[in-house]
């Protein structure tokens, strides 16, 4: 599979996702939506990571890479569409 490929397969399953949580914020308050997104996000990727582990030491013993980690990762995400949408707003939020 080529980098194209894995890019386009990665923007795919988090447009899945977001359209996911668009259909839950229609009968959900969004924010609950956002928190709940939240949880199993940290739910699944400690299972991942967990999975990976040898052994329940490894696992306890990575945790403070694995918080940095996640953090770190959620920040720059966050940052690049924070940015995104304060560039473009009007385009982004319309309102009636």
């Amino acid at each position: 599979m080529s980098d194209t490929d894995k890019d386009k397969e990665f923007y795919e399953m988090a447009d899945a996702f977001i359209a996911l949580a668009n259909k839950q914020s229609k009968s959900c308050d969004p924010g609950k939506v956002s928190a709940t997104f939240l949880y199993a996000a940290a739910r699944f990727n400690t299972f991942i990571i967990a999975s990976h582990a040898a052994s329940a030491s490894e696992f306890a013993e990575g945790k403070e890479k694995t918080y940095e980690y996640f953090m770190a990762e959620y920040k720059k995400m966050l940052v690049e569409h924070v940015a995104d949408y304060a560039n473009n707003f009007d385009k982004y939020i319309v309102r009636n």
